[in-house]
């Protein structure tokens, strides 16, 4: 099978949305609520959240309705695109969580979300496609093996996507620190649009089919799935608070709360973080779900799936009830 055929079912199961929604759980929330009137069963709780977090909150959810028998639905999308949702759609999930935590107050602070608890951080690297197993790469030489004429590079798009933007600003970074003013064009002359997805998650399984051959994703993407991949030094990989000044450096303008909006997008240190919309569905119950999610048992159940969770904190004006902080993993 060629390269050009499996990119085009790659493309295919992409634009199905294939593996969007967590088919484990329940989605409809007027049908739950009318199963729930009949039959006393607990409401269906919706948690709407970025793409890289799929596994490690999937086990962390699983550990709480084991505990509490309320059964939890997921959507997962890119963390701009998962905003929109909110805001250009009404559609609000009882927690969200996402994958920069300068969306929420980019886009969703104070009308849909009061503040927010950062949980975790990551850090980007390039992932390989197992066809490329042979090919001598590493931290030191990586832009110019992905330059190559022969190479496919994905990304995420920057307009949907956090790992996306980061791609770009991980690729300005490195401009500045091997001062190589066209880096940037290099690269993403590998990358052209039919390499871009909605998210980062996206770009895996086409690692895994050989229909790319790297991939600017988180390392928790890469070694959820057990692809390998190579490290970025940490005055690029957006991975170091002691960098931050450095990270904040550069910057790229991306798509705003609307389609006609913008916002100003600068590179930072990466952490998750998550929040109960003002306009929960259902307020109790969403509480309860992300007082787990923050607290030791959560942050344990995510870690061991692959999450480099953090000492959760509070960012806004007041911590709501279900937040005591510190809980440390």
């Amino acid at each position: 099978m060629g390269r050009s055929t499996l990119i085009l079912i790659a493309t295919t199961c992409v634009a199905l949305g294939c593996g969007t929604r967590d088919t484990r759980a329940p989605s409809g929330r007027d049908a739950d609520a009318r199963a729930n009137a009949s039959t006393g069963a607990k409401t269906t709780l919706t948690v709407l959240h970025a793409g890289s977090l799929a596994r490690s909150l999937r086990a962390a959810l699983d550990t709480f309705t084991a505990r509490t028998s309320i059964p939890v639905a997921t959507i997962s999308s890119g963390s701009l695109e998962a905003a929109r949702r909110v805001t250009e759609l009404h559609d609000i999930p009882d927690v969200i969580a996402l994958a920069d935590e300068e969306v929420f107050p980019s886009l969703l602070m104070p009308r849909d979300v009061s503040g927010y608890v950062v949980f975790a951080r990551n850090r980007m690297v390039i992932a390989i496609a197992p066809t490329r197993a042979a090919v001598s790469i590493d931290s030191t030489n990586w832009y110019h093996v992905i330059a190559a004429s022969d190479v496919e590079v994905g990304r995420s798009d920057p307009n949907l996507d956090p790992a996306g933007y980061r791609a770009l600003l991980v690729l300005q970074l490195a401009e500045r620190a091997y001062h190589a003013p066209a880096l940037e064009r290099s690269v993403l002359a590998r990358s052209p649009m039919r390499n871009v997805r909605p998210k980062s998650a996206d770009l895996t399984a086409l690692l895994e089919t050989g229909a790319l051959d790297y991939a600017f994703v988180y390392e928790s993407s890469a070694r959820s799935v057990k692809l390998r991949w190579i490290p970025l030094p940490p005055s690029i990989d957006l991975g170091d608070d002691a960098m931050a000044a450095e990270y904040a450096r550069v910057s790229l303008r991306v798509t705003g709360r609307t389609r006609g909006d913008s916002i100003t997008v600068r590179g930072a240190p990466i952490r998750y973080a998550l929040a109960v919309p003002i306009a929960a569905p259902h307020p109790d119950g969403a509480s309860q779900l992300a007082s787990f999610l923050v607290s030791p048992d959560g942050l344990r159940a995510m870690r061991d799936a692959g999450l480099d969770v953090v000492t959760p904190h509070f960012v806004g004006e007041h911590a709501p009830a279900w937040f005591v902080a510190p809980r440390a993993p």
